[in-house]
């Protein structure tokens, strides 16, 4: 049974026993910052479990994509790890509880395949139970397991919990016996390869605090609504019904192996569920392969980029691992267009979408491997130097802070570091390595921590969310509201009153104020009073539904249950929405000119400015970046009437309405349509009510952000017009110091660069003969010091070229030429020099204690003392070597 059908069955089994279908979340589109990708099906419900939302739904059933990155560099050794999977769940919220999840369970999985279950053999089902979970045991007899396929289990495999105080309860899993060719009899405690773990079903009944490990934690009382949360992995269930050993060989993975092995002439041999060793180094290089190109194809198709910070990190760590595991398998062409093309088809049943945006997916991907394959040259050129530096002072091991560098500077993989190291004879400092790793992981679960916070660190605003209410938002309709103070925090505490000089945040009954979101930054005005004079700083919804506001009290005091004025900015507002709307234009404009696959992949606009990032690789010329401009304007002179409609989500996609990759959104969207068809968006931003208001658009730069993705940005309005004035006064100018109009003025400048570049060259030539007549004097002057001939010379200029000419000068007589210019001080020697022993490079590091580089025949340094003193010490240097 392919996997798309194992998909489709598992879906209708639960949308026909009433649970409502809900698409999988894209993979970084978490609101919890303490995780990069969405890693269980029961992540998008999170905020339904914890009850901070009501669910809009009682039962629910998804297939989830998710990715796992912990345990990466075990992918590839066993049969099972893997980074990007799919999670089959059921999930009830406080409707249905165990009586109603394990029928559900057993229903699918030992129903016929011609009755539209997975036909699995209910003899070879196996149940887990927690040690004291004797309503699931029963309820597993009177399902039909019988007692000796009962497993009870302690906390470690039978107890779930988030790792935090809150939901928690005991589990329920279904283990599958593939038979004695897998391993030994006993059921899954004794063999849990053999044995196979394919759906697990979750109990949320409890509430614990205490959280220590996994298995530490105190039960402190029953929940009230009792929720489940089930999960089945579809690749495991896969492998089980495609009668197949492990994950590298269900439909979905195996063809991008069997293209690996084929391009690089190895072969897959390790089946049979056996963990791959470093006896089959191969092997494990193939499934790092297939399982990498999968993660990738589906972490671009979602919207990341690669990049060298949080979710881009991964994924270009994960791309250079695929690449790079195929150049150590032989293969030294582009790998990702021979394997891409092979993922989409793997994929694309199950997501057609992988498919029809696949061109901007390929684009972003073969991008990467390009700058990576420049990496890879560029780093190897490095590591050659601190090789030869490392051999040259006698060492046998390269130290870690290089290995480091390279690796974190460069993105160079520490593997091939440790493989070109060996093949030199040398060994790699891993514990200096590994510690300037842990600096950085520190460092970054430092700076994680100090980021906006997470579920345990939201309470407060849920507590006022509770309390009163979500935020009447009326952004959309006013710019200012009678409104009351309904609560205030400072340093993330509650308190009851500020006072003048301090910024605090306040929630508001209701609210004129856009809080920041989709791109758009958060509107500026005041909050007033009898008593009160505060400016608004910052406005963000911490939680759905509420709009706290970031002020700073600049006259008077502010005190919960206080009425106020709140009022937008309107100077402020009117920048913003022509900002937004002209963001709209010039992705239109983009798509116009470029073609639909350049897709807005992140904006960013405040008042008078905005920028975009999109899909594309190469730059655009100056002449492309006019007609996008051009384009742009033209719409906003046609004063194209902007219309906002609220539709369901399916029926907005189906009217081509573009969603920004990466966004969740509601079942029913907000779409923005300037022109009807001409630019149609799902955006939740503030917009003009025709695209004349947006005044003008003046674009002010193009550059990369990334492989495969490209940055535009505009201003618009009065900025526009003020960016054009800047530009006008400036060809005014140059036009009045060249004498000339200002069509004139590209020829003119065009004429004078060529007669300065055709100077310089003159004037470089003269220097030339001029430095080859003092070469010829200083040579002629050179000392004998006991056979080697010496110059020393104060000078002004290219210190460099004279100490080679000189050098050049005294022929096959060894010689050492000293010259200070300036700051520098560069010594040469020349070949029967170096013949004797004389090297530039020592004799540069003994002048200036250890500092300055370069090779035997020429080398460089700071002049730090007097130019006499140098050389003269130089000359003893020279005498006594």
């Amino acid at each position: 049974m392919q996997t798309a059908e194992i998909k489709r069955r598992f879906l209708a089994h639960f949308e026909a026993n009433g649970h409502t279908v809900v698409p999988s979340a894209p993979l970084p589109a978490i609101s919890d910052p303490n995780l990069l990708f969405i890693n269980a099906g029961m992540v998008q419900f999170v905020p339904y479990f914890l009850g901070q939302r009501a669910a809009p739904y009682r039962t629910a059933t998804s297939v989830q994509k998710c990715i796992r990155t912990p345990d990466i560099d075990e992918v590839g050794k066993t049969s099972r790890h893997g980074t990007f999977f799919q999670m089959n769940g059921n999930f009830s919220f406080g409707d249905y509880f165990k009586a109603g999840a394990i029928p559900l369970a057993w229903e699918l999985s030992t129903t016929p395949v011609e009755q539209g279950g997975f036909g699995l053999d209910p003899e070879r089902i196996w149940a887990t139970v927690y040690l004291d979970d004797d309503e699931a045991y029963d309820l597993w007899r009177k399902t039909g397991v019988p007692v000796e396929r009962i497993v009870r289990r302690g906390k470690a495999d039978n107890f779930w919990s988030m790792g935090i105080p809150g939901p928690a309860g005991p589990c329920s899993e279904l283990y599958y016996d593939r038979g004695p060719a897998y391993g030994a009899e006993g059921g899954p405690e004794a063999d849990e390869d053999r044995y196979l773990e394919f759906w697990n079903l979750v109990f949320m009944q409890y509430e614990i605090a205490d959280v220590a490990s996994k298995t530490d934690f105190r039960i402190v009382g029953d929940l009230p609504n009792k929720n489940i949360d089930t999960g089945m992995g579809l690749e495991r269930i896969a492998s089980i019904l495609q009668g197949v050993d492990n994950l590298y060989e269900i439909d979905e993975v195996r063809p991008i192996l069997a293209r690996a092995a084929d391009l690089t002439g190895k072969q897959y041999g390790v089946h049979s569920g056996q963990a791959a060793s470093q006896s089959h180094p191969d092997d494990v290089r193939l499934r790092v392969i297939a399982d990498h190109v999968r993660t990738s194809l589906m972490l671009i198709g979602d919207g990341v980029t690669p990049s060298n910070e949080g979710r881009g990190y991964v994924l270009r760590r994960i791309m250079r691992r695929a690449i790079r595991a195929m150049r150590l398998l032989g293969w030294q062409g582009k790998a990702l267009p021979e394997l891409l093309p092979v993922a989409r088809d793997c994929m694309s049943p199950s997501y057609p979408e992988l498919a029809a945006d696949f061109d901007r997916i390929s684009s972003a991907a073969y991008a990467e491997e390009d700058t990576f394959l420049g990496t890879l040259r560029a780093g190897t050129t490095i590591l050659d130097t601190a090789i030869a530096e490392t051999k040259k002072v006698g060492r046998s091991s390269l130290p870690g802070d290089k290995a480091f560098q390279l690796h974190d500077t460069y993105g160079f993989p520490i593997d091939l570091t440790l493989e070109i190291a060996n093949e030199q004879g040398l060994t790699v400092d891993a514990d200096g390595f590994r510690a300037l790793m842990t600096e950085q992981r520190a460092r970054a679960k430092a700076d994680a921590k100090a980021r906006k916070t997470g579920h345990a660190d939201l309470s407060a605003y849920r507590t006022v969310l509770d309390a009163h209410g979500p935020t009447h938002w009326l952004a959309y309709e006013t710019l200012d509201t009678e409104s009351r103070v309904v609560a205030i925090w400072s340093g993330g505490a509650t308190v009851d009153t500020a006072e003048a000089g301090d910024i605090v945040t306040v929630a508001l009954d209701r609210t004129p104020f856009y809080a920041e979101s989709g791109g758009q930054d958060s509107d500026a005005g005041l909050l007033t009073g009898p008593n009160l004079r505060a400016e608004i700083i910052d406005v963000q919804r911490p939680v759905k539904g509420l709009i706290a506001h970031t002020v700073r009290i600049l006259d008077g005091s502010l005190a919960v249950g206080d009425a106020v004025h709140a009022a937008v900015d309107p100077e402020w507002r009117i920048g913003a929405r022509q900002a937004h709307s002209g963001t709209h234009v010039v992705h239109a404009a983009l798509r116009q000119v470029l073609g639909p696959n350049a897709l807005q992949s992140g904006s960013y606009n405040r008042p008078g400015y905005l920028r975009l990032d999109f899909a594309w690789r190469g730059g655009l010329t100056d002449t492309t970046r006019s007609e996008i401009e051009e384009v742009a304007n033209l719409a906003i002179r046609r004063d194209l009437p902007v219309e906002v409609r609220h539709l369901p989500l399916a029926q907005a996609r189906a009217e081509g309405a573009l969603a920004l990759f990466g966004e969740t959104y509601d079942d029913t969207v907000r779409v923005v349509e300037i022109g009807g068809e001409w630019s149609r968006e799902l955006c939740g931003g503030t917009h003009v009510a025709h695209s004349a208001q947006i005044g003008s658009l003046a674009l002010t730069g193009e550059s990369s952000v990334g492989a495969g993705q490209r940055r535009i940005e505009a201003v618009t309005g009065i900025e526009a017009f003020r960016y054009l004035a800047r530009e006008r006064d400036l060809v005014t100018q140059l036009a009045a110091q060249l004498k000339a109009r200002p069509e004139e003025l590209p020829t003119r400048i065009t004429t004078l660069l060529a007669r300065l570049k055709q100077t310089e060259r003159e004037a470089d030539d003269l220097r030339g003969r001029l430095i080859d007549l003092d070469a010829d004097t200083y040579a002629a002057n050179a000392v004998d010091l006991d056979g080697v001939a010496y110059a020393g010379i104060t000078a002004t200029g290219d210190a460099r070229r004279l100490a080679e000419k000189v050098r050049d000068r005294l022929g096959r007589r060894p010689g050492v030429v000293g010259v200070v210019a300036g700051a520098s001080i560069v010594v040469a020697v020349t070949p029967a020099g170096v013949q004797r022993g004389l090297a530039a490079n020592d004799l540069i590091k003994s002048l200036l204690a250890g500092k300055g580089g370069g090779n035997a025949a020429s080398a460089q340094g700071k002049a730090d003392a007097d130019p006499a003193e140098l050389l003269d010490r130089l000359r003893d240097l020279t005498r006594a070597a």
